[in-house]
């Protein structure tokens, strides 16, 4: 079917009280194992490319953009493509040709005024182009290797008061917020600031985005989009299934040197962690999972 627009997912799911699932992906094999994933709970779903990994890819986004695209397009499901973390104005200038209806813009590390101004560029340039457009506010901490930000520390989670403020003077569409998540863990002991969501979900009339949740436990997610969480990123939890399952192969196999045998191991692995996700913050909204219109 053709590419679904990022928006509409989420829209439809912030009207049911229920989230999309968006799992960010690094090689042909993630963007394959997440499709089917999404396809074996027929539920629609969010491919996203970080500007980290456009780095990685040589600094090249249109080699995967176009196989994700490609992969999507022949999906069973309902599939998205959103450009994330984007720092780079010049990378944001290759969403739209390279099939991306949405992107995240991330100033979030620069001061709230300097934040603001930048994403406001990046918001009217992005709806010129027919773009959905998110920001952060907050430290959600743990990228690039970062520690990640004491969170009880001031200015670290997002304030009801001055997101309002931030949504309405940038123009954005949604907003990601840091209520206690973390990038990269590895580990799903993280704890929300649930008080705080609710708060920040009664102050503010754009869907909200929670980012590192991956180190999140299932009744976490599960609060979190009950609490009015609308689009939910994943990406460690791939990374964790897929290099598990290979490393357990490889152990399994010392002489395999087909790298189609352990990729599709670990393929497969990727496919159910999405899958089970995904059918977790069903839980959480109206509409399950297998009720998701193809």
């Amino acid at each position: 079917m053709p590419l679904a627009a990022t928006g509409e997912l989420i829209a439809a799911a912030a009207a049911a009280r229920g989230a999309v699932a968006a799992f960010n992906v690094i090689t042909l094999e993630h963007v394959e194992a997440v499709i089917a994933g999404a396809e074996s709970v027929n539920a629609p779903v969010v491919l996203q490319v970080s500007e980290n990994t456009v780095k990685f890819r040589y600094g090249r986004l249109l080699p995967l953009a176009r196989a994700a695209a490609a992969a999507a397009e022949r999906a069973a499901v309902p599939v998205a493509l959103h450009l994330d973390h984007v720092q780079s104005d010049d990378l944001l200038r290759q969403a739209a040709p390279a099939g991306f209806s949405s992107v995240m813009y991330d100033a979030a590390r620069l001061p709230y005024q300097e934040n603001l101004a930048a994403t406001r560029a990046a918001a009217d340039w992005a709806h010129a182009q027919g773009l959905w457009i998110e920001a952060e506010l907050g430290q959600i901490g743990g990228k690039n290797g970062d520690p990640a930000p004491d969170p009880h520390a001031p200015g670290v989670r997002t304030d009801p008061g001055e997101a309002a403020a931030f949504v309405t003077d940038s123009g954005v569409d949604a907003l990601a917020v840091a209520i206690g998540s973390t990038h990269a863990m590895t580990t799903r002991t993280a704890a929300l600031d649930h008080g705080l969501l609710k708060r920040l979900s009664a102050a503010l009339d754009v869907p909200l985005v929670l980012h590192g949740s991956s180190g999140l436990p299932d009744e976490e997610l599960t609060a979190a989009v009950v609490g009015g969480i609308a689009k939910i990123n994943i990406g460690t939890a791939l990374n964790v299934a897929m290099t598990g399952a290979i490393r357990e192969f490889l152990s399994a196999h010392p002489t395999a040197v087909d790298s189609r045998t352990y990729l599709g191991v670990g393929r497969e692995a990727m496919a159910r962690t999405a899958a089970r996700l995904i059918t977790v913050l069903g839980r959480g909204g109206a509409q399950s999972p297998d009720q998701a219109s193809p």
